[in-house]
């Protein structure tokens, strides 16, 4: 059942007016004795969900029992970072997801099902996996609530994602990652149906239709003030929620270009942006844009480890980030890879296969650092002087000594794709 579903690609929703749709939505929902919220980490706080979570407090007060962000394998939220994202909310409400422990499996997605909607890319089962708090916590109301967007590993980010993934365990969370990665990153992004999204599917369908889940989803873009502003609202508890949500998100985050960039500039935000692990949307959402030996300069000030997860963050530095024959070559020779496949796939994600260059400018990294990994090194002060994010506007600059580049203020916020190399 769809309860609310407004927005455009020229929407400017004001947080009186998503509190209007909230409300009537959760009206219709009904009374409601135990609520669990789940929305995501630090890692999406420009998704409008800490607004809507507070709202959803402010609604449900002492009936809103649990706050589990979606972490996936993000380290916790910080008190700091709970009270930006959450503002007054009680610390006590908030929830911590542990990936490798607090797990409940719903079921188990077949492994000739899995072959099948990977066209023979993989070929193993797949455990529908959430948080235990899911099953145990006995709550009448299950409110996920999350951004649409262009997403690596799904296509589209969010609706069922936020649970499988978000509060899933190592092994699902592996292989969905392993997945879309050996599928093929090009053939996902931007697209709502695709192997990973089917097999998520199957297991909301065959396993969660006793869990009380209804999702709120946002789209989110910037208005011509090149403020961050709401531009859908998304309430229902089925795959048509989703669908309508994804197809704005296309209109509002999607930019497609009519000629392959020769250098792009993306800015990662510190308070965001700590690890490649996330700083590397700089590539995957901008690599079916750069140009064959085109150069991409990623300036990350706040960067200061590969992987947020210690064991994560010894596989990128062990392996480092290249083609995808070459990290499907190590899978098949390494245990330590085979069982930690969404690191695998994260190598693959960060590869520009080759291509182009991928040049990072880190805050606390090292020049060593950087380039055992496959990359090129660049200073961040000198870059900082030459490419000031002040200064420049998201699209097509020309530079004081007449070079053109494309600026990118904030990866997370969308993709971009030479049309030449988006096929649909």
């Amino acid at each position: 059942m769809i309860y609310c579903a407004v927005g455009s690609k020229d929407s400017e929703i004001s947080l009186n007016r998503a509190k209007e749709y909230l409300y009537e939505s959760l009206d219709k929902i009904g009374s409601r004795k135990k609520v669990l919220a789940i929305p995501p980490d630090f890692t999406r706080y420009h998704s409008k969900a800490g607004e809507l979570t507070n709202l959803i407090y402010e609604y449900y007060g002492d009936k809103l029992k649990d706050i589990l962000p979606a972490l996936g394998t993000h380290a916790p939220m910080s008190e700091s970072e709970i009270k930006t994202m959450f503002g007054e909310i009680p610390l006590k409400l908030f929830r911590v997801h542990r990936w490798r422990e607090d797990l409940a499996t719903l079921g188990i997605v077949p492994e000739e099902y899995v072959y099948e909607v990977s066209e023979g890319k993989v070929k193993y089962s797949w455990p529908a996996q959430v948080n235990k708090l899911l099953v145990e916590g006995k709550h009448d109301l299950i409110l996920s609530v999350g951004q649409v967007v262009p997403h690596e590993v799904i296509g589209m980010a969010n609706y069922n994602k936020n649970i499988f993934v978000g509060t899933g365990g190592k092994e699902g969370i592996n292989k969905s990652h392993f997945l879309g990665a050996a599928y093929g990153m090009e053939k996902i992004m931007g697209r709502a149906d695709n192997p990973v999204r089917k097999v998520l599917n199957y297991a909301s369908d065959n396993f969660a239709k006793d869990l009380p889940i209804v999702y709120i989803l946002t789209v989110v873009g910037k208005n011509e003030n090149n403020e961050l502003v709401l531009k859908g609202l998304f309430i229902g508890d089925d795959y048509e929620c989703f669908k309508m949500a994804a197809e704005l998100s296309l209109q509002v985050n999607f930019e497609m270009l009519d000629a392959p960039l020769e250098k792009v500039v993306v800015y990662l935000d510190p308070h965001e942006f700590k690890s490649t692990w996330l700083g590397n949307k700089s590539i995957y959402r901008t690599r079916m844009a750069i140009a064959d030996r085109g150069e991409l300069i990623v300036l990350a000030p706040g960067l200061k480890e590969f992987g947020e997860d210690k064991e994560i963050d010894r596989l990128i530095r062990k392996y480092g980030y290249r083609t995808t024959p070459e990290i499907l070559k190590f899978v098949d020779e390494n245990s330590e890879l085979k069982e930690n496949l969404s690191a695998a796939a994260h190598l693959i994600h960060g590869s520009s296969e080759n291509r182009f260059t991928v040049r990072y400018c880190p805050g606390n990294l090292s020049r060593e650092e950087i380039e055992s990994v496959n990359f090129e090194y660049g200073d961040l002060n000198e870059m900082l002087k030459k490419y000031n994010p002040e200064k420049l506007t998201d699209g097509f600059n020309t530079m004081p000594d007449g070079e053109k580049i494309f600026f990118i203020s904030n990866p997370a916020l969308g993709l971009w794709a030479y049309k030449g190399r988006f096929q649909n």
